[in-house]
Parts: C-alpha cells; sequence; structure tokens
C-alpha cells in the first residue's frame, strides 16, 4: 500500500490540483527519479505520459546511408541468446519491443498503442496483471501480420529452459494469455510493481512465430533466423558477417509515420574504441560510434576542430571487478568455475575484503575516465532512491596487508603471501580496450605492494562478449579468478539488473552459461530480498529492499565497484541521435536523424 501524503498527492494530480510536473518535482526532492514518479502514479490511477518525441523530418526516407561503428561487432542476431550488449543492439535494428525508454526514462510506445494504466482499465491496481494493445496493420518483413500470436509464442520460447534463453527471468514465471488478435494479457504471479519489463526494451523484443515455431527448446540455436532477422522495425535485413558487418535497407511499410529518416544502415564491427572515437570525430568517416571507453584526455584532443562529437547519457551502469566464488582451475563433471566447488583463496573473507582496499578509484578516475566517471562503492548506482548511503569505500594498501597478516596470509620468500600452502596469486581477466588494461596495471601495482601476485589477462572484445557457448574465454564462463567490465542498466528500474544474482540464475554447463550469475554467488538473504522487491508495491520499502540486496553485495565482496559510468558515444556533428541512460544505444533508432 502506498503511504497516506503519497496517495493525497496522486488524488491531487488525478483531480487536476497538481500537475504532473510539480509531482515528479516532489518526488525528485525525496529521491525518486521521473521514471519511477510515472510508475507510481499509473498505479495510483494516473496514465502514464509517453515521451515526448524531438524528431523533426516530415517524410520517410531520404537521408543516406546511417553508418555506426561498433568496435565490439555483434556475433549473432537473437537478442535472448545476447550476453553482451552488443548483440541486443545488433538485434534491435530490425527487431521490436512493445515499448522502449527514452531518455528521460519515459516510455516510447514502439508495437503498443498506449500505455498501460489504471485509468484505461489496462494495469490492474492490484499489480497483478497488465493488458497491452497491438498496433494494427503492423507487418513482419516478409509480408506476414504481427498478432497477439507472436507475444505469446515468444513467451513460450523464451520460458522454456532448454531454450537456454538469457532473459528466462523476466519470463518463466508469467502468464501470457491472447485475449484477441490485436490484445494481450500478461498475468503475474504476485503483485509486480514493475511491470513493464516483458516485451518491454532491447532485450526484450518479439520473435516472429512463423519462422521461430519449428526452432524451440533444444532446437533454438539450429534457426537459420538467429543470423538473418526478419522483424518489424524500420530497417530490413541485408547482410550479416558475425563480428564484422550488419546491413539493412530501408522499411518501406514501417508503422511509424515518417520513419525511418536513412534509406540504409551499416554497422561495422571490429577494431578498437579509440580508433572508433576517431572515425566519428576527427575523420567524419562514420556517423556514430558506440561505447567510446576512451581515456578522457584522449576525447579532449579529437574533439578539438573535429568533424563529431562526445555524447553522454546519465544512468546507473557501473564498471566492476567481479569475483569468482568456485574454482576455475578445477574441472568437475567436465565443468570448470563448478558449483560443485569453492575458490580456494575468495572462501576467505579476509581475501575479499584486502582486495577491495586495493582498487584506486580515484586514480582510475582522474587518469583514466575523466568526465565520463564517477567513484562509488556500489553495485547498484541509479535510479538515484535505491542508490544506498550506508556503504563506503577506501584505497589503503597498509591496512590490506595488515588485515592479510592477521588472517594468517604471511609473505613466503618471493615476497607473494601464502597461507596453508596456498599462494595468493590471482588470475584477473577483462576485454582488451585501454581504459581496462590500464586500471589494470593500476590494481595490479597496488597487489603487488600488497603481496598478491596478479596476472593480466586481455582478451578481445569480440571473444570475451561472445555469445558462442563453445568459447572459453567469455565472461558467463569466467575461467579466471577476477574479471572487469560492465552491464548496463538498461531500464529505470533495478528489478531486471538485481534479479541476474538470484542463486538460481547461476552460470552452468547445464544452461549452456546462460545463466546471468557469473560469479557464482549464492546468498539466500540476497534472494529474499530480490524476491520480496519484486512484489512490493510500497515504494520506499521497496527501494529499502534493492538497497539491502546491493549492501550485502558490498558486505560478501560479489563485486568491488570500480567507476560509476555515464554511457559515452561519439556522434557526427549534424547526426541527432537519440541516446538514453536507460536504454540500448539502438533502442530509440527509430527516432535518428540528420540535420543539414
Amino acid at each position: 500500500m502506498l503511504d497516506k501524503e503519497l496517495r493525497s498527492m496522486i488524488g491531487e494530480v488525478k483531480d487536476g490540483r497538481m500537475d504532473r510536473r510539480a509531482f515528479i518535482t516532489r518526488m525528485a526532492a525525496v529521491g525518486l527519479t521521473a521514471p519511477l514518479a510515472n510508475q507510481i502514479l499509473a498505479l495510483g490511477g494516473v496514465a502514464m505520459a509517453e515521451g515526448a518525441s524531438t524528431y523533426k523530418p516530415t517524410k520517410r526516407g531520404g537521408g543516406g546511408a546511417l553508418k555506426l561503428l561498433w568496435w565490439q561487432g555483434p556475433t549473432l542476431l537473437n537478442p535472448h541468446f545476447a550476453t553482451g550488449t552488443k548483440d541486443q543492439d545488433g538485434s534491435r535494428l530490425f527487431y521490436e519491443p512493445l515499448a522502449c525508454w527514452d531518455p528521460d526514462g519515459n516510455m516510447k510506445l514502439v508495437l503498443a498503442t498506449e500505455i498501460p494504466s489504471i485509468q484505461n482499465g489496462l494495469l490492474a491496481a492490484d499489480g497483478k496483471s497488465v493488458t497491452w494493445k497491438l498496433k494494427p496493420g503492423v507487418k513482419w518483413h516478409d509480408g506476414k501480420p504481427f498478432t497477439a500470436d507472436d507475444i505469446v509464442f515468444t513467451w513460450q520460447y523464451i520460458k522454456d529452459p532448454a531454450t537456454a534463453a538469457v532473459t528466462i527471468a523476466s519470463y518463466r514465471d508469467i502468464t501470457v494469455e491472447k485475449i484477441d488478435d490485436l490484445t494481450v494479457k500478461i498475468t503475474f504471479p504476485k503483485p509486480t510493481p514493475f511491470w513493464a519489463d516483458a516485451f518491454v526494451g532491447a532485450p526484450n523484443t518479439i520473435l516472429p512465430k512463423h519462422l521461430f515455431a519449428d526452432y524451440t527448446g533444444s532446437k533454438s540455436r539450429e534457426a537459420p533466423t538467429n543470423l538473418s532477422p526478419v522483424g518489424t522495425g524500420p530497417y530490413k535485413f541485408v547482410e550479416f558477417k558475425p563480428g564484422d558487418l550488419i546491413r539493412g535497407v530501408i522499411n518501406p511499410d514501417y508503422h511509424m509515420a515518417n520513419r525511418p529518416y536513412f534509406d540504409t544502415i551499416e554497422m561495422k564491427g571490429g577494431g578498437d574504441a579509440v580508433s572508433a572515437a576517431r572515425a566519428v570525430i576527427q575523420t567524419g568517416e562514420y556517423d556514430f560510434g558506440w561505447n567510446i571507453q576512451v581515456e578522457d584526455d584522449v576525447l579532449l584532443r579529437l574533439e578539438k576542430g573535429g568533424k563529431g562529437k562526445t555524447v553522454y547519457a546519465v544512468g546507473g551502469d557501473t564498471e566492476f571487478i567481479a569475483l569468482n566464488f568456485t574454482d576455475p582451475n578445477v574441472e568437475v563433471d567436465g565443468e570448470r568455475s563448478s558449483m560443485k566447488t569453492k575458490h580456494p583463496l575468495f572462501s576467505d573473507p579476509v581475501v575479499r575484503k584486502a582486495l577491495s582496499l586495493l582498487v584506486d578509484r580515484e586514480s582510475v578516475k582522474k587518469a583514466i575516465y575523466g568526465r565520463a566517471g564517477r567513484t562509488t562503492s556500489n553495485f547498484l548506482n541509479g535510479p538515484e532512491k535505491f542508490v544506498s548511503k550506508n556503504t563506503s569505500w577506501e584505497f589503503n594498501i597498509e591496512k590490506a596487508a595488515k588485515m592479510l597478516d592477521d588472517a594468517g596470509w604471511k609473505p613466503g620468500a618471493d615476497g607473494i603471501r601464502e597461507k596453508d600452502g596456498k599462494k595468493l596469486k590471482i588470475l584477473y581477466q577483462t576485454s582488451i580496450n585501454g581504459p581496462r588494461q590500464k586500471t589494470q596495471a593500476i590494481v595490479k601495482q597496488a597487489c603487488q605492494k600488497a603481496g598478491i601476485e596478479v596476472e593480466l589477462k586481455s582478451v578481445v572484445a569480440s571473444v570475451f562478449f561472445s555469445s558462442d557457448v563453445a568459447n572459453p574465454d567469455t565472461y558467463p564462463k569466467f575461467y579466471a579468478d577476477i574479471e572487469m567490465f560492465q552491464i548496463p542498466l538498461s531500464q529505470p528500474d533495478p528489478s531486471q539488473h538485481m534479479r541476474r544474482y538470484l542463486s538460481t540464475s547461476a552460470a552452468t554447463k547445464e544452461n549452456k552459461w546462460q545463466g546471468t550469475n557469473f560469479p557464482r554467488w549464492v546468498n539466500k538473504d540476497y534472494d529474499a530480498a530480490i524476491n520480496a522487491a519484486d512484489m512490493e508495491m510500497d515504494p520506499v520499502k521497496r527501494a529499502a529492499l534493492y538497497i539491502k540486496a546491493n549492501d550485502l553485495m558490498w558486505e560478501d565482496t560479489v563485486f568491488i565497484p570500480v567507476q560509476h559510468r555515464l554511457k559515452v558515444e561519439a556522434a557526427a556533428n549534424n547526426l541527432r541521435p537519440v541516446v538514453s541512460g536507460w536504454a540500448n544505444e539502438t533502442d530509440n533508432l527509430f527516432d535518428w536523424y540528420r540535420e543539414e
């Protein structure tokens, strides 16, 4: 239940005594972001407002080629198998969700006709169901009609464990029912405050039943459409070279008026973040460069007199170091990092705590991230309402050394600490890019001073984030002691992001390493907090549960947060991209245009 004061304010909005903007301002004063304030209004019976569009073109096409540079090239084009955002981004060129999120965290309709609310009868007051109305006349790229059958099928496809979809957590407990050809009803097993999860955003796009029906369960990886998508989006598929190139052409039957602006689209993979920044900002060879994780001083130099600029978006993305709670060097039943093992060093919580003291976040910010980084001790860094004030961080080599001394980890003749015949030697892996290798060097230097030997491993990004289950160097397999990267917060709510680390979601051989809990951390209190938050309708109590979950991660040192990262992209000076901190970069692609 919402508290008395909150109910009173919602009532004032409903009867016109307070406008929506004033309500959102009041909510911001107590730490609630605009998207969450809108969700509260929706549950209180006030229809959610759709995000405003900044799109100016008055006709479809005519914009020529849009050239995108994704230096981590997509390796497949089925979003439900995407272990990295690059595959979601590539898939999103063609497939679409019911809705997505704009830069302010407001909902933007895509395949749905209206935003569900209690007022319009599409959202249940008890939070246990939501009904979506679908756009009429939408066609798949092969001319077949898009209907409710496709949504019901997508749900059935994902929730089948044999499919091994990475998105299964959002679908396995819900029921999706066809009301008619253009209406579906989603029923939740419990009150669900954040109902805009399934079928919303780039990770949750809808698949065509007529092309995937013969490839479900154990056959799901055999579908030709995994590499040659047929969607409903603004561009139709032309060509795909995994890890290298995606090409598309304008969809003349697209269901949004005067869209898309561009006649063709190209997503080029390969290279690195620095070369991508240079190709957009300095030479103008490409229109847009994704995920420009480049030292800030390099970007400042490129921006002087260049043909492009950097674009920033604030969200909840965190660059982190993850600790492996299993043993990556022992094989059990043909599986390394098996849940049947425990990490030989990190089983001692003192080692984990000491390691967290050896990450110099301030130096990483100053020397590497600059404008794009903020120091943090939290894994969950947004929206603001869910950010814990209970945690802290410090960089202290002497304190780390004393903790290890007191716990019996003594320096050997070679200077490396050891205990019970085990040396403090760790393998530290990440993907190849300048900021990450520089961060590795900073951490390694501090560890050496504390008597910990660190071996650095750098994996080509297209391999590290690959969805190939046969690849041994992917982050979900985690055949190292620690690894560093970031997972974007792709919606203005932490539910999907934090649900990844439930004990039941561990990445294992059995689920083809599609489980999202790659540290393989098991904590019953965390599971209980997340499960309770999933059904808590009181926004204050719900926020407290997510803060508790974050704090449990901090106490157990599951992750060592390195930086709260802003999204950094590169764009041509005349390109008008719509980039949201709460969505994938290609989620609002239908609104992109060039201003001549």
